[in-house]
């Protein structure tokens, strides 16, 4: 794929003005406000039907799973619909991230990483009882796997712990922190260690749990003050005794150890995947504002786009949008064959792409001189965002660690 096709761009237009509708007149209320963004995404769910497809296709994936089908493959799922459908996905991203990507970030954690683990490791009747709710965002989940003391360290640091009780449940313990829409999230998974005599902390079984807005035990702090993504709503989660019957434990069995970190694994790939999308969105606003900015500010008798060193600034950002662009239009090119990136390559993609979003948005800032760190022009909103880009989904040194084990075991 070279180049966004017709039917590409009419999605794009659509969206865009959904977007200029509902989304830009709120930007000040999710930035600085107490607005969270979860009433503005239900209600662009359903002007696209997005609600009415995920129902539509989930009840086709129960019905092959009661009939004993065998689960259909990711790559599979992946082709269905071909890169129309994978556009589909990607699209409102990159348009949402041009004006408040936190959006991007509350939903892309409930549905994308919440209900995907839900699918991809629990029961049916689990998926019954929780993933529709979330899919259709009838309902927020939220995915918890980062501590205070952890970080990057997800596995090897963590502490949260599922002690055994004798009526066959489970008690959870333990402090989740950075934890997207934590707050305010009516379904959480929450990933923790099994307590094993015998077994060193670090190489005990990892569980995933389902839990409830409400249950005792379980505090969901208030949205924590940060840098940027003012619209995704992050916070923390104390959980002391919580009782967790076996019907919670995602697959309704312990499984192995290695099998707990694969899961984890795979729900950062896919995290990673999505980057790209939201730092296209970032890049091509910021180099957007920036050109009108040039053309319009005047100095030294002369509009500053006149001057080479901006010049400079400019070239660089259009050719970080289109590396961008042409990182995501390989992630529909691989869906439409039914494909998806390996871990090292969606690293490497995250690792380039958020590096450039980073870059090319300090650039505006730069540009737009004085006025680019005043909140009244976007491009100081954009700059914060974009900043996360480096840090979530795995900091750029993991990402960098990742590359380079696999280059070496090549």
């Amino acid at each position: 794929m070279i180049e966004w096709s017709e039917q590409h761009q009419m999605i794009r237009d659509v969206v865009r003005r959904f977007i200029e509708a509902e989304v830009v007149p709120n930007v000040e209320a999710l930035e600085h406000g107490d607005m969270p963004p979860y009433d503005i995404l239900r209600k662009f769910y359903s002007a696209f039907g997005m609600a009415e497809m995920q129902r539509a296709r989930f009840a086709k994936m129960i019905e092959r799973e009661k009939k004993g089908e065998p689960a259909k493959k990711k790559s599979d799922a992946e082709g269905e619909g071909g890169g129309d459908a994978a556009a589909m996905q990607l699209i409102p991203i990159i348009e949402l991230c041009r004006h408040c990507p936190g959006m991007v970030t509350a939903m892309g954690v409930s549905v994308g990483l919440t209900a995907a683990s839900i699918l991809s490791k629990g029961t049916t009747r689990q998926k019954e009882r929780w993933a529709l709710d979330i899919l259709t965002l009838d309902k927020i989940g939220a995915w918890a796997i980062t501590e205070p003391g952890s970080g990057s360290d997800a596995f090897g640091g963590m502490k949260a712990t599922a002690k055994r009780t004798p009526d066959g449940g489970y008690l959870l313990n333990g402090n989740k922190t950075f934890i997207t829409n934590g707050p305010y999230a009516d379904t959480i998974v929450f990933i923790c260690k099994l307590e094993e005599d015998g077994v060193a902390p670090r190489d005990r079984k990892m569980l995933h749990f389902v839990l409830d807005k409400g249950m005792p035990g379980l505090v969901q702090s208030k949205p924590m003050r940060k840098m940027g993504l003012h619209s995704s709503p992050t916070g923390e989660l104390f959980l002391s005794d919580v009782k967790a019957g076996p019907d919670r434990l995602l697959g309704e069995q312990e499984p192995t150890a290695a099998d707990g970190r694969s899961g984890a694994k795979s729900t950062f790939q896919t995290e990673r995947s999505g980057v790209a999308a939201m730092a296209l969105g970032m890049i091509e606003r910021s180099l957007e504002l920036s050109l009108a900015y040039a053309k319009e500010r005047v100095q030294f008798g002369k509009p500053i786009g006149e001057f080479q060193l901006i010049q400079e600034k400019l070239a660089r950002m259009e050719v970080a949008r289109m590396n961008v662009q042409n990182l995501v239009f390989r992630t529909l090119e691989l869906a439409s064959q039914g494909k998806s990136m390996s871990f090292a390559e969606a690293s490497a993609m995250k690792l380039y792409a958020a590096r450039a979003a980073d870059e090319v948005c300090q650039d505006a800032v730069q540009i737009f001189g004085g006025n680019g760190y005043m909140a009244e022009y976007k491009v100081e909103q954009l700059a914060r965002d974009a900043r996360v880009l480096r840090i979530y989904a795995g900091t750029d040194e993991i990402q960098i660690g990742a590359i380079a084990r696999d280059l070496l075991t090549r």
